[in-house]
């Protein structure tokens, strides 16, 4: 029998959380444990902890000052400890994402900020993880406008069904575990579509696609090193014993979801975070995970990740 998760609400995370001290006492356990740990040189034995200014420490050995929020996207930031958790808790738990203007509403921030928030929040869900083993489903999807829909001075590509105008997505999902990476890419060719999975697939596995040629050599009918079924779409055929690809195309339909209906758009520029963003939620979402562990896994991974305001909005 799987495990069910622990579920947190809102309302008892908060109550655990009630002032900014209990807030940033979690990031510093999260951090460093019990005893406080220079984030630049590693040294404990001389730190002290700063009066005037809650959550500063000051390293003797290096001379100079840190926080738990040391070289992480929260550096600098003005939002109050218990903000960051509650828009943390927010974004994972909502299915389809978090709008900048919902949250703002939630977190009593302008929205220009609440985007600042989930963009820095997006960094931490960028990590490698380990490639994808067993029975896996390969398969790419587009995100953007209809050209059709456009108006004749605005079409990319007037009098053509070409999607030139959209971002192509390409990811596998592993069914055994419903581990999933998603990357953005600049085509779908077929170098492109086996270079992804030759990175993220182990050899040996047994890959499962629609009749996309781009995957045609990864089969050891071709000398690849793949076991490699196919499911004919063409012939309306969506199950040909256990070759489908019904499972990376459920996480298309969340991911469109939340594109069409949350956000509504994103630029080229930030759609690497989006999908990231969604990526991460359904891999750490599963019903083993408790709510609580996802935040954990959401910062910890924040370690390392920086970026300012100026560089999210640069052309």
């Amino acid at each position: 029998m799987k495990r069910i998760a622990k579920t947190v609400g809102l309302f008892d995370l908060m109550e655990k959380y009630s002032t900014d001290a209990k807030a940033r006492k979690y990031f510093e356990n999260l951090r460093w444990g019990r005893t406080p740990v220079c984030i630049r040189c590693g040294g404990f034995q001389k730190i002290t902890k700063q009066k005037k200014k809650p959550g500063r420490y000051w390293c003797g050995d290096c001379r100079s000052y840190f926080t738990a929020f040391t070289d992480t996207p929260l550096e600098y930031s003005k939002v109050k400890p218990r903000q960051w958790i509650m828009a943390a808790y927010l974004l994972m738990t909502a299915r389809k994402g978090a709008s900048s203007l919902q949250l703002s509403k939630e977190l009593s921030v302008s929205q220009p900020t609440a985007w600042y928030i989930l963009h820095r929040l997006r960094l931490a869900c960028e990590g490698k993880m380990e490639a994808l083993r067993g029975e896996v489903e390969a398969d790419e999807t587009y995100l953007g406008g209809v050209d059709r829909n456009r108006k004749h001075s605005k079409k990319i590509n007037p009098g053509s069904g070409s999607k030139k105008d959209k971002v192509s997505i390409v990811g596998v999902r592993e069914r055994k575990t419903g581990r999933v990476k998603a990357q953005m890419v600049p085509n779908t060719k077929g170098e492109t579509l086996q270079n992804f999975v030759l990175e993220n697939v182990i050899p040996g596995a047994t890959l499962y696609t629609d009749e996309n040629r781009g995957y045609t050599h990864l089969g050891e009918q071709y000398g690849g090193e793949y076991k490699h079924e196919r499911v004919k779409h063409s012939a309306k055929e969506f199950v040909n014993g256990m070759a489908h690809t019904n499972g990376i195309e459920s996480v298309w339909a969340v991911l469109k979801r939340g594109f069409n209906g949350v956000y509504h758009n994103w630029s080229k520029k930030h759609c690497h975070a989006y999908v990231n963003e969604f990526t991460f939620r359904l891999n750490e979402g599963n019903c083993e995970i408790d709510t609580e562990d996802r935040l954990d896994s959401l910062f910890k991974s924040m370690v390392g990740k920086t970026i300012t305001f100026k560089e999210l909005t640069a052309e």
